[in-house]
């Protein structure tokens, strides 16, 4: 049998507390304002547009660990947009700032390539429309 990795609790009012069992951190998600919730904390699609950008930075710093460059510093600003009918997040803008560093072309193209390969990118429907920016 598999052990959870994650435990996650209703907490009423349209809150849930998510657990990460090993490490014992957790995050609290809350509905947005137009969704019935308060808004006071990431909401359940946030996190999924969250864990996508999160996912690329990972794969990317290990491709850069893995062919001797850093990639600390690097800004991934997301913008989340949602559909109705059914409600559902329609796209996902990430716009990946680069510290100042003079990559080479084969960097960039070991970074985009990574970027690609993620898990989380590569679990998502494709229905779900990825944008990705890369800025050097």
């Amino acid at each position: 049998m598999l052990m959870a990795t994650i435990e996650t609790i209703y907490l009423g009012e349209l809150r849930t507390k998510a657990t990460h069992l090993q490490s014992g951190s957790s995050i609290i998600t809350d509905a947005p304002l137009d969704n019935q919730g308060r808004g006071e904390a990431f909401s359940p699609t946030d996190l999924l547009a969250a864990a996508l950008a999160s996912c690329m930075l990972t794969i990317m710093g290990i491709a850069a660990r893995t062919h001797g460059f850093n990639l600390d510093g690097t800004k991934a600003e997301i913008t989340k947009i949602m559909e109705s009918n059914p409600r559902r997040v329609g796209e996902i803008i990430i716009h990946l700032y680069f510290p100042p560093h003079p990559f080479t072309e084969k960097e960039k193209q070991i970074i985009r390539n990574s970027a690609f390969t993620c898990p989380v990118y590569q679990s998502l429907n494709e229905q779900l429309k990825k944008t990705v920016h890369f800025h050097f």
